[in-house]
């Protein structure tokens, strides 16, 4: 038997496009059951794909297959990028000006998308307020941004010190806790490297931290400062660089767990349980990098236990999508949920036009 196909970085990139935009949608009928006898109760013992939302849910309405509104923004995103060549922040927050914010009256339940999340919210107070956009962002401690700025992680995942640069000047649009912007970026750099062809394993933390230290990532790195004594050797200006380079070592040591045959979590799912099912990044990534490790390129897996896993199930399974779909890319995600998807046919083009253009550089 032939042994199957390394993808291609187009090929990655686009799984990780489309693996996001697969995840929100999964999550639209399930989101937010934070009673998970009541999630069996409304869709069974086992979801397996898209779901329309019952009467009084948070995104009721909306028709299964359907994008919330964290999906919409970064579909817009990738329309953003892909028709401009790359990240330009001033075409993608006119975007977001007329096509959301324009819409929406600060309440939870307005604009596109069924509900409105804390960042965007916050975002639309400061733009009433008269603020420019790059000090929009507020507090919150949600996982939006990553989500979102990582598809420009993944158009530049050639160039990781300019990808991460525009990614955060995206994640700080609505998310300004330097804590949470670090994590967020992690993130993004983590998927990025992912599509480069970097699997997700032991050594993955130290190839990262490495760039910190060769300054191709932008993070201030303390240890290197101690090393020489010298604070003041950071060629990023102060505004540019992060402090937290620690969120690049935290993959590698779930990926441990997930392979430890004594550190178990069955079924799988219970990864929402053992991390927390609510909303704050703290809870999200270690599930999602969990469950990505746990399922290699097993896209289906992956997603299906992240969304079967309740309460904030819609970020992780965007988060798990990201990976999953990086892993595997698009050939490997099952047709079902990319012929599922709203605007199944201009997603999966947008996503390989994405993974083209990074293919080609900065």
């Amino acid at each position: 038997m032939p042994m199957p196909s390394t993808p291609s970085l187009t090929e990655r990139v686009a799984g990780a496009a489309a693996g996001a935009l697969i995840g929100d949608a999964l999550g639209l009928g399930t989101h937010w059951y934070y009673d998970l006898e009541a999630l069996r109760r409304d869709y069974g013992p086992w979801v397996t794909g898209y779901t329309e939302p019952k009467p009084g849910r948070y995104h009721a309405g909306m028709q299964a297959g359907e994008l919330s509104q964290t999906g919409l923004l970064c579909l817009d995103l990738l329309r953003s990028l892909t028709q401009r060549g790359e990240y330009d922040q001033g075409d993608y927050t006119a975007r977001l000006d007329a096509n959301f914010l324009a819409r929406m009256d600060g309440t939870p339940y307005s604009g596109p998308g069924g509900y409105t999340n804390q960042g965007m919210r916050d975002a639309h107070q400061a733009r009433r307020e008269g603020k420019p956009w790059g000090h929009t962002g507020g507090y919150a401690d949600t996982t939006e941004a990553a989500e979102r700025a990582a598809f420009i992680s993944l158009r530049y995942a050639l160039s990781p010190m300019q990808g991460a640069l525009l990614a955060r000047e995206n994640i700080l649009l609505t998310h300004a806790d330097p804590f949470v912007a670090a994590l967020s970026l992690s993130f993004d750099i983590v998927a990025a490297a992912m599509a480069r062809g970097e699997p997700l394993d032991a050594d993955l933390g130290g190839k990262l931290y490495a760039m910190v230290e060769r300054r191709e990532l932008p993070y201030t790195h303390v240890v290197l400062a101690e090393k020489t004594g010298a604070y003041d050797s950071d060629p990023l200006p102060t505004s540019a660089a992060l402090t937290a380079p620690d969120g690049l070592l935290f993959p590698s040591h779930i990926w441990r767990a997930a392979q430890d045959p004594d550190v178990r979590i069955e079924p799988a799912w219970k990864a929402s349980l053992v991390y927390g099912l609510p909303c704050s990044i703290i809870c999200q990534l270690p599930a999602a990098y969990y469950l990505a490790a746990r399922f290699g390129d097993d896209f289906e897996s992956a997603v299906l236990h992240a969304i079967n896993g309740g309460g904030q199930n819609m970020s992780r399974a965007m988060l798990t999508g990201i990976l999953a779909g990086a892993r595997c890319g698009l050939s490997g995600i099952p047709r079902r949920f990319l012929d599922g998807l709203a605007d199944a046919e201009e997603v999966q083009d947008l996503a390989l036009q994405l993974g083209q253009q990074a293919r080609q550089g900065s």
